[in-house]
């Protein structure tokens, strides 16, 4: 599992970040940043997918490997 997040689409609330911090971090401007390079964890699955969920923008995507 990959996770994508899309810039231009992120209004930085920051859901990711409350319900993932492991997957997320916040820039100095309030948007979300990915902190995971290549395959999600597998332990990290469940999270990566409520984050994505809960992006009110759909800025979060996850791309099956």
């Amino acid at each position: 599992m990959l996770l994508r997040l899309d810039a231009e689409k992120c209004q930085g609330h920051n859901r990711c970040y409350a319900l993932a911090p492991e997957l997320f971090d916040v820039d100095e401007y309030g948007q979300s940043v990915l902190l995971v390079e290549g395959d999600v964890p597998a332990e990290l699955h469940a999270k990566a997918r409520l984050a994505v969920s809960n992006c009110p923008e759909y800025a979060i995507s996850i791309v099956e490997d």
